[in-house]
């Protein structure tokens, strides 16, 4: 007699060895035409990683299968080597597809991505090399945490790949809501780390990313990537390597949108933060990658027509920040060691709406600049609403959009020289003055003579004692 258990177990056996034989469609009698779906879904899930990889993830052990649990463990269920002596990349992948295979019914989040319902690939703690990048399916989902342990590239791993990709192959968002977290992804210097491709609201937290010959992390697409608590380094080290001239690579690469990097050092790489979106926002970051003096820089902002990024309350260590033709750039309360500066580089002679203000500069004295300009390509003739103000400064040369000058003489002409202070050459747009007369001196007549070169030179009609007080500003 067969029991509701045995049919039950059977019906599973069954949707099991279809998916082992990789069709895209399936015949079999009994059940509803939601568990028909279901059997059609899985098939072409199956085939997605099939057509990316020439290989099907392995079929789990039958209690993987006949486990209503929404949390995949690798070792347990899968196979996979905790160690990360043997290959688990089939153990990873068979994990993935089963948890990208049990959507809610009926509940999706944007654009018809489906609801995964808190699915969970659990690493237990434990370390796995993988041969080739884990690539979540085409066929997209959302509501999915991996996190838990460690993943390795093996020797033979591609040197132009990621070990963890959300990448569809469309150019349509087909991931929402996908955590990475508590992860150690070791590149072995045999790729990238982590790609985020056109994806919306991915979270990579508490990770540590190491040994990338391209991007620890790569953001391109999609919107609302939150980095957050994470510690990314080519090289393992606390700063003072002997390998830091040789550093390369770059630690997070965003090409896109609306992004967030919050509480995050860099240690070594070198390019730390590169930016070629609009809108993104970087706050107690903490860079000290490759050094500025040895060819580094720790965050990059490249010309996208508008910056839109805002940088606040960051740490750069001996390695600065460089800005292409920056429209709508905020830097804010951060500090810069060493004599790391800012360099806004011209490419096409725009700067608009930059504001530089409330920082610490510290250096050793030895004359480097704050703020520089580099017009080596294209002069700046695009200069408008720049705010270079109030930024506390030791061991370096202060530069700003305003300036503050006296000066006391006898005589008929009187000048206050800014053109060590003041960031553009020759650019004062507004010019405050009092002259100060003695008081047994009968008051003058007295003219703003001229303001080139940034300096400001004031004359009388008769020749006085008197003290010259001049306000300049180049934002107005």
């Amino acid at each position: 007699m067969v029991t509701e258990k045995a049919m039950l177990l059977g019906f599973i056996y069954t949707v099991t060895v279809l998916l082992a034989g990789y069709g895209t469609e399936s015949s079999y009698s009994g059940g509803s035409d939601g568990h028909h779906h279901q059997i059609k879904r899985m098939a072409s899930i199956k085939a997605s990683y099939i057509l990316r990889n020439g290989i099907a993830p392995t079929p789990p052990a039958l209690i993987s299968s006949t486990s209503t649990s929404r949390i995949h463990h690798v070792s347990d269920y899968y196979g996979g080597d905790p160690t990360g002596i043997s290959d688990s990349t089939e153990a990873l992948e068979q994990a993935i597809f089963d948890a990208f295979r049990s959507p809610v019914d009926g509940n999706h989040l944007i654009n018809g991505v489906s609801n995964l319902g808190g699915s969970e690939l659990h690493l237990d703690g434990g370390t796995y090399k993988i041969t080739r990048p884990l690539r979540l399916p085409d066929t997209g989902g959302g509501n999915i945490m991996i996190h838990g342990g460690s993943i390795r590239a093996s020797e033979d791993f591609p040197t132009d790949r990621y070990l963890i990709e959300l990448m569809a192959s469309s150019n349509q968002l087909s991931f929402e809501y996908i955590t990475l977290k508590d992860l150690m992804i070791d590149s072995n210097f045999r790729g990238g780390g982590i790609a985020i491709v056109n994806s919306l609201r991915t979270t990579i937290d508490n990770c540590y990313i190491s040994h990338f010959t391209t991007d620890g992390i790569l953001i391109r697409d999609g919107h609302e990537t939150f980095i957050r608590n994470s510690f990314i380094g080519q090289f393992i080290n606390v700063g003072g390597d002997h390998r830091e001239k040789d550093f390369f690579g770059t630690g997070i690469n965003i090409s896109g949108n609306d992004n967030v990097v919050t509480d995050v050092v860099i240690f070594s790489a070198l390019i730390g933060v590169m930016v070629s979106g609009q809108a993104n926002m970087l706050t107690g970051v903490h860079c000290y990658n490759k050094a500025t003096t040895l060819g580094g820089t720790g965050i990059y902002i490249r010309a996208m027509g508008l910056t839109q990024t805002r940088i606040s309350n960051c740490y750069l260590d001996f390695t600065g920040i460089v800005a292409e033709d920056p429209v709508q750039l905020h830097i804010t309360g951060s500090f810069f060691l060493g004599n790391a500066f800012i360099l806004i580089k011209s490419l096409n002679g725009v700067m608009s709406g930059v504001t530089i203000a409330d920082n610490m500069f510290s250096g050793d004295y030895t004359g480097v600049r704050i703020v520089q300009l580099d017009q080596s390509n294209e002069p700046f003739r695009t200069i408008d609403q720049v705010v270079v103000d109030r930024n506390n400064v030791r061991g370096m040369v202060v530069k700003s959009t305003v300036g503050k000058g006296s000066v006391w003489r006898n005589g008929t002409s009187w000048t206050v020289d800014f053109s060590q202070v003041l960031l553009f050459p020759n650019m004062i747009k507004n010019v405050q003055y009092t002259l100060q007369v003695g008081a047994s001196t009968s008051f003058p007549n007295h003219v703003l003579r001229n303001v080139s070169e940034n300096r400001v030179t004031v004359e009388t009609d008769v020749a006085v004692s008197a003290t010259l007080r001049v306000s300049v500003d180049q934002s107005i």
